[in-house]
């Protein structure tokens, strides 16, 4: 195809007149603007609802660098981003009913008084309860014994127990001193078998 062709030479291109602005309608908000302001930008965050009116060149301009989050910290936006995937509405635990009325974990009914304890849970729930509690086989409590604790003991305190011994009994933290290395090698022995038995 020719440009240079006369064909397009005589091709005229209708000019849009220039848009006056009618009584109506708002002036662009940007200062020092007079265009007719026929675009509508968003405030931002904590207003929403309310927008500025811009002309098509600072809508663009105020696009462009928009930033809903402005001014918030980055735990803030995660937590707004997390909150979005639910629809910003509260949520429970699975299985968790807050409304429900009567019996509590202890079992007890809320504003009832039971001195004989009637309304404690029977049978299969009170052998759920029960069941709850950490059971230990042999090798499990003389794991335990090495780390100076009892059947009694959770997983928080197995973890915390484990990692006081090893900093008091590592050889860097005693010039060197390796002659608390045996019993260094049976305390991480012992906690992890414990981490095996927990898992298992």
């Amino acid at each position: 195809m020719d440009l240079n062709s006369r064909i397009f030479d005589r091709i005229r291109v209708k000019r849009e007149p220039k848009q006056a602005i009618r009584a109506d309608q708002p002036r662009c908000d940007f200062p020092g603007c007079s265009a007719p302001g026929g675009h509508r930008a968003p405030m931002g965050r904590l207003r929403e609802g309310e927008y500025f009116s811009f002309c098509i060149d600072h809508v663009r301009e105020y696009n462009a660098t928009y930033n809903y989050f402005n001014g918030m910290s980055a735990e803030d936006v995660a937590l707004y981003q997390r909150d979005a995937l639910v629809g910003h509405r509260p949520t429970w635990t699975m299985g968790a009913n807050r409304g429900e009325k009567g019996f509590r974990e202890d079992g007890d009914i809320p504003g009832t008084p039971d001195p004989l304890g009637m309304a404690r849970p029977h049978g299969r729930r009170a052998a759920r309860v029960e069941a709850a509690k950490p059971r230990y086989g042999v090798a499990a409590l003389k794991a335990l014994d090495q780390l100076g604790l009892d059947d009694t003991a959770d997983a928080a305190a197995i973890k915390a127990r484990y990692k006081d011994l090893v900093k008091r009994l590592h050889p860097d933290a005693n010039s060197g001193d390796r002659s608390n290395e045996d019993k260094l090698r049976e305390i991480i022995r012992a906690y992890n078998y414990l981490k095996t038995v927990r898992s298992a």
